[in-house]
């Protein structure tokens, strides 16, 4: 089985650990609520679930079992849907504070326990305020039992977590991964990255946020709207229904004799107890009453005390009320009216009007019930809260889901993505390549354009990689031609030299020997780079390009130079910067005509400025001049040449060492003789294995 398919194999058993967690989660909820309910225990024992999950599990599977185990309990105990949200924030502490080791130690876990009963006793007990059929011992009383019930709830978590094995709860956090998981450091570092603005993580829940919130807000409007509308609904059929019965127990012939006798009349009183007992079955109703409704008021027939205000007396006029002033036609006419909704002295009422008539068909009065609309607004309020409460369970569910999703299906991946670019030196030659490697080993596989954006930025580094491979073969290619072409000029300018033999490459070996060890030794190691080194061992075979100006006569002159002639002879640097010169006009960016250019020109100048051509003296020569100057007249002097005998290594050493300070830059020269090893290697070899010579890194001619 390959790295991605153990992984993936993981991730889904990993699914099946989260799944499994959640069912005994939520059984652990019910079981034990049904069990303090049963047994009338006054605790509660139904967050045990939902902690043990939170802390084995993490967020998400915490505020599931949380959620759902409260809807379930909804199906018997309706009330339990409304504390669903404090459950799910009961999880989300719990994640929180366990992440952080707060079940590690006695005292956090005394701490632990008491912020949940914060939670579910103190936002919990806010409830039975505002709500006033839900149950409550007092506010004090509700956060002292939770406090009770979190603690006893913290103590049965522990104990299970002691009996769960170490590996096996690894294996219980939930991560949800598409990719190859990130390490605890790699996943921080996801989460850190730094943006311009806003990173996609916070505007996507920012959008989700704004739009459950308004969607809640929309639907309990739409849910009040309505609420509120059912109770008036149900109001008027009340008081249509109230007043119906009411005038059902009038008799129509004595209600003349009712309004100017009363109790007198014969059936007064018993009709009056009927009313009352009308009422009393009526809880919702406030005022119920029998009115002749005539020019100058309505004529009291029968009237009931309430609590607040004492029955008018039969006969009494009651002037009529501003509100009423769109039924009275129907009312002098004797005609059904519909209930109506007033506000005045008497308060926010619902009326219902039933008429009474006699034989005849005549209108002779009305029963009139009045609702008390103010236990609306009490309605509409505990309503709202219920509906608050209840949706906000579900943004945060909504929202925990979200992110998780997110983070797992978007920030992980493209972060992933984002940070193994970093950490690339680009200079290295297998920059490209690693990243590629790492690039793959992240195995992406959201299946959506994520995946698809992964998958084209593969592509496009797998594409990169060989194209860089194709050019760094062609720069292969032309960096062996061009020293090739190097070789082949400067073996052009040596044979028309019969005295120099090898003397360019053993100087370029000598050069790379001195530069190398003048790197680790220290000197001038900020100039010292690969690049460098390299630029200046190709260009050192071109250091007496500049003979090819210089007549055969004076080049191969088997004796001592006059004056004349060695002046001649000192024109091949300057003619060697000029034949260069030539060639970056051509070559413009080559780097290493320009070292090129420097050696030819100041290779035999001296520390003391008594060199030529220009008398530079000291750090004004340039670097690989001051280097080319000691590798050439040290392989000079140990050459055989047509005027000479070749000198002794140990007399060539000891002529360097004189001229230290006054020919030779001092930090070259030591550099030299700290690599003496290495020189007299190379003046071994090509005394005698010239064919050997390439194991210097210097071609070799025959």
């Amino acid at each position: 089985m390959t790295d991605s398919e153990d992984y993936k194999e993981e991730i889904r058993k990993n699914w099946y650990h989260c799944i499994g967690l959640c069912f005994v989660g939520i059984f652990i909820n019910l079981v034990l609520y049904k069990f303090v309910t049963v047994f009338e225990i006054p605790l509660w024992l139904d967050t045990i679930g939902t902690v043990l999950t939170a802390v084995l599990g993490g967020y998400l599977p915490g505020i599931i079992v949380g959620f759902a185990s409260n809807l379930l309990n909804g199906f018997t105990d309706t009330i339990s849907v409304y504390y669903a949200v404090l459950s799910v924030l009961i999880s989300v502490c719990a994640t929180f504070l366990s992440n952080r080791g707060w079940l590690k130690k006695a005292w956090t876990t005394i701490l632990f326990a008491a912020a949940l009963s914060l939670i579910g006793g103190g936002i919990g007990g806010i409830l039975p305020r505002l709500i006033t059929e839900f149950p409550s011992q007092g506010f004090l009383a509700d956060l002292y039992i939770d406090f009770i019930d979190k603690l006893i709830s913290v103590t049965v978590v522990q104990i299970i977590l002691y009996l769960i094995p170490k590996e096996y709860k690894n294996k219980m956090f939930f991560h949800g991964w598409r990719q190859r998981p990130l390490t605890r450091e790699e996943e921080r570092a996801a989460k850190k990255v730094k943006y311009r603005t806003t990173s996609v993580r916070s505007s996507l829940l920012v959008i989700l946020l704004v739009s459950l919130v308004f969607l809640s807000v929309a639907a309990t409007t739409i849910s009040l709207i309505l609420y509120r509308n059912s109770l008036i609904s149900l109001n008027e059929k009340t008081a249509s229904n109230v007043s119906a019965m009411a005038a059902n127990t009038i008799d129509p012939e004595l209600v003349e004799r009712y309004v100017t006798e009363g109790e007198s009349v014969p059936g007064y009183k018993a009709t009056k107890v009927n009313l009352q007992k009308i009422k009393d079955a009526n809880s919702d109703l406030k005022y119920l009453y029998v009115y002749q409704i005539q020019e100058d008021g309505c004529h009291v027939v029968f009237d009931l005390d309430t609590e607040d205000t004492p029955a008018s007396k039969h006969g009494d006029v009651i002037p009529f009320d501003e509100s009423f002033e769109p039924l009275m036609d129907d009312l002098f006419a004797g005609n059904p009216v519909s209930t109506i909704i007033t506000d005045d002295s008497f308060g926010w009422l619902l009326t219902a009007y039933t008429p009474v008539y006699n034989d005849r068909g005549k209108c002779i009065c009305y029963a009139g019930a009045d609702i008390d609309m103010s236990g609306v607004v009490t309605n509409q309020l505990s309503f709202a809260i219920q509906m608050v409460f209840l949706f906000l369970g579900f943004v945060i569910v909504i929202l925990a889901i979200a992110i998780w999703y997110v983070d797992y299906r978007i920030i992980y991946p493209v972060n992933a993505m984002a940070l193994g670019t970093q950490g690339i030196d680009y200079e290295e030659e297998d920059a490209q390549k690693n990243l590629l490697e790492k690039m793959k080993k992240l195995d992406i596989h959201t299946g959506d354009e994520i995946e698809n954006l992964y998958q084209a930025f593969l592509k496009m580094m797998k594409r990169n990689v060989a194209h860089t491979e194709e050019i760094g073969a062609k720069n292969e290619t032309i960096s062996k031609m061009q020293n090739s072409l190097i070789m082949v000029l400067a073996d052009m300018v040596e044979s028309r030299d019969q005295n120099t033999g090898e003397h360019v490459r053993k100087t370029a070996a000598y050069v790379k020997a001195i530069l190398l060890k003048m790197r680790e030794l220290g000197i001038h190691a900020d100039v010292l780079t690969d690049e460098y080194i390299s630029n200046v061992v190709s260009s050192a075979p071109l250091h007496d390009i500049g003979k090819i100006a210089v007549p055969d006569a004076i080049l191969n002159k088997p004796g001592k130079l006059d004056e004349l002639e060695f002046d001649i002879m000192k024109t091949h640097t300057t003619a060697g910067k000029l034949v260069i010169d030539r060639v970056i006009e051509q070559v413009p960016e080559s780097s290493y005509l320009t070292e090129a250019r420097e050696i030819a020109h100041h290779h035999h100048e001296k520390w003391n400025g008594q060199g030529y051509p220009d008398g530079l003296a000291g750090e004004d020569i340039p670097l690989s001049a001051r280097v080319m100057a000691v590798a050439d007249v040290f392989d000079a002097l140990v050459s055989i040449r047509v005027y000479k005998k070749p000198m002794s290594l140990e007399k060539a050493l000891g002529i360097i060492r004189e001229e230290t300070g006054s020919h030779f830059d001092p930090e070259v020269s030591r550099a030299f003789f700290a690599a003496e090893d290495e020189v007299r290697e190379i003046e071994r070899v090509f005394q005698n294995y010239k064919e050997d010579a390439n194991i210097f890194g210097i071609e070799t001619g025959k």
